[in-house]
């Protein structure tokens, strides 16, 4: 009598602990072979912390102290750091969640690709190097030839997450555990990734764990959907019934809070809009040169921005919104073309004029986590602005600091904390906290909550309608999340390859849509099923 074999990953009562305080409690979960399982939750709910268990990646302090993993029938969560070492990489694929941190900053990129496939007998250092443009360009990266040769600073976010996703299904792996892995990725490139995901799974019938806060990948993509909350495991199910008839109040609150495509913007108040443009972007382009060629980031853009509205700014990673968004601020010199700002032209503002248009404009960053110096308490970061122009005295600041961390609904022990003891959520609204110091004009959000799980996204959405209401702010939004986008905006511009190829107000751009990449964009949206049957 054959015996039928277990499922490829089994996990058993799993207990996690940092030192004496349990956060895993007794989870049970299973993989098996060419299945794709969609683990959800909050941030802080114990995915990442489950997911480096099963690899013995814990982080110092981190040890599992109860249950165990088995892996292919073999038990792993005890196993030396050697056969983990072997099995990583080479039998489980990991796509770790920051690809900031998990990249070398001082080797190139293809010879990081290429360390995979040698380590593991894959590749010699003759072949490894070709092996590895190739990988590149499955992952979706442009001119992988080039990029290869670059280090991770040169690229953007969402290209150093494709190059992880590309190391991880170098050496064809069993199972893959794929931390966020698209959360930085816009949604052609994300859905070529998932595409190339689903391929390997059919074609070689590896596995795949999914860590996400992206209800709609998990509508798409999975087939079984696995709800953790605190450490605990509180709805397990096909996805089609998770989505359709959640059990758990828990799990009925994700889906709530999750951005819908078909959702128009909703204000309790509409803004005042000044009918005449505070920025006003006249046919600016930006050229960088990169390995001695030449790059064109921008290439003719124009936009207006009036007083009280949201405008963003959507396309693919590399389209040129970031370098857009930052030309606005002046954090880059354009090229060509004009910046005015309140009817002033600061293209090549300097000194005092700078200084001053920089007050009345703030940045907010994609990644609050590396935007925020790490030494400082929340109360330094958020008083740096005002002690760097000199307003008001140390019990002034930090009467103002209590004001500010109080419009982001943070509580005023917030203020001793450093940004380490801080969730995703909480991080981002000390940055916003910090940008609203100066009392802007104009605030620039650079992807604000491409990292945040659904509720704080939409708690984080919510605060920026509040703020935007009350204190007369006007928005230049950039995202790659269109269903996000429709929720904030009242315009929307459409980039790729440095230009706008679309504008209009985000209903008419994203219901009727004229040019083929917008069209592209909206059917590459995930959980569109869900959203128009649900």
């Amino acid at each position: 009598m054959t015996r039928e074999r277990e499922p490829l990953l089994v996990i058993n009562g799993l207990r996690v602990a940092y030192g004496e305080t349990e956060v895993v409690h007794g989870v049970d979960l299973t993989v098996e072979r060419g299945e794709v399982v969609a683990l959800v939750g909050e941030s802080g709910s114990g995915k990442t912390t489950l997911a480096h268990a099963v690899v013995g990646l814990l982080p110092a302090g981190g040890e599992v102290v109860g249950g165990e993993i088995r892996f292919d029938g073999e038990r792993i969560d005890s196993a030396p750091v050697r056969r983990l070492e072997k099995l990583r990489g080479s039998h489980i694929g990991v796509v770790p969640q920051d690809p900031t941190s998990a990249l070398n900053p001082v080797r190139r990129i293809g010879d990081q690709v290429a360390e995979i496939l040698r380590i593991h007998g894959r590749a010699n250092r003759r072949t490894a190097a070709l092996d590895a443009i190739r990988i590149l360009d499955e992952a979706g990266i442009d001119r992988p030839e080039i990029r290869a040769r670059q280090h991770p600073s040169e690229l953007s976010g969402g290209q150093r997450q494709r190059v992880l996703i590309g190391i991880a299904l170098a050496c064809s792996p069993e199972l893959v555990i794929a931390d966020e892995p698209t959360s930085a990725l816009d949604v052609t490139v994300q859905k070529r990734i998932l595409d190339h995901l689903d391929e390997r799974v059919d074609s070689t019938g590896a596995a795949v764990l999914f860590i996400t806060h992206d209800l709609g990948v998990a509508a798409d993509r999975a087939d079984r959907i696995v709800v953790l909350r605190d450490g605990v495991i509180v709805e397990d199910g096909p996805t089609a019934q998770i989505l359709t008839s959640p059990a758990h109040e828990y799990t009925a609150h994700l889906l709530a809070a999750a951005p819908s495509l078909s959702q128009p913007r909703t204000r309790r108040t509409a803004p005042r809009v000044d009918g005449s443009p505070l920025l006003s972007l006249q046919d600016v382009g930006k050229t960088f040169r990169a390995g001695g060629e030449k790059l064109v980031a921008v290439d003719s853009v124009s936009l207006e921005i009036r007083r009280g509205q949201t405008v963003s700014l959507v396309g693919e990673s590399g389209s040129g919104k970031s370098t857009t968004a930052r030309i606005a601020a002046r954090l880059e010199t354009p090229t060509t073309g004009s910046v005015r700002f309140d009817d002033t032209d600061i293209s090549s503002a300097r000194g005092k004029q700078l200084r001053d248009f920089r007050r009345r404009v703030q940045f907010v960053h994609q990644n609050p986590y590396l935007s925020l110096d790490p030494s400082l308490s929340v109360g330094d970061i958020v008083a740096e602005p005002l002690r760097a122009f000199g307003i008001g005295d140390r019990a002034g600041r930090r009467t103002r600091v209590a004001e500010l961390l109080a419009s982001v609904s943070l509580s005023g022990d917030v203020a001793d904390r450093r940004p380490a003891r801080l969730s995703g959520g909480q991080r981002q609204r000390v940055a916003i906290a910090r940008a609203l110091a100066l009392e802007p004009d104009l605030v620039i959000l650079d992807e604000p909550v491409s990292a945040l799980d659904v509720s704080v996204q939409a708690t984080i959405l919510e605060l920026l309608d509040e703020l935007q209401r009350d204190l007369g702010l006007t928005y230049l939004f950039i995202s790659h999340d269109l269903a996000v986008v429709r929720q904030i905006s009242d315009e929307v511009a459409v980039m790729r390859g440095g230009q706008i190829v679309e504008h209009g107000e985000v209903s008419s751009v994203f219901d009727t849509p004229t040019h083929p990449y917008t069209r592209e964009l909206r059917s590459a949206v995930p959980g569109q099923a869900r959203t128009t049957t649900g």
